[in-house]
């Protein structure tokens, strides 16, 4: 094909209405209608991480309501738990909190 015969294609297609309609609208769907394409590919997006936080979240609770069955069932369990997390003690007893080593960047 030479240029010229190139050329003129192009120039007809440019010239078919129902082309550039066609190109006016795709561009109008994918860029800036309210239900845009990139604007649904970022909702599908946050979707699934959505969807991850829920997944994560419905974990928790179900780890956490066993740990309260088992808190509520058994008063030792009660007493190590407030000891280990909230630091409480007896009269007359002293507590020593161990803590890891922070590692400090190697130079």
């Amino acid at each position: 094909m030479t240029l010229k015969t190139i050329r003129n294609l192009i120039l007809t297609c440019l010239t078919n209405k129902y082309l550039l309609a066609l190109i006016v609208f795709l561009i109008w769907i994918i860029f800036f209608d309210d239900l845009s394409l990139v604007d649904r590919s970022r909702q599908m997006s946050k979707l699934r991480q959505l969807e991850n936080d829920k997944l994560y979240y419905q974990q928790k609770i179900e780890e956490d309501t066993r740990k309260l069955q088992e808190l509520e069932g058994n008063e030792q369990s009660l007493e190590k738990f407030a000891r280990e997390q909230y630091l409480m003690k007896k009269p007359g007893e002293d507590v020593y909190v161990f803590r890891p080593k922070q590692q400090t960047p190697q130079e």
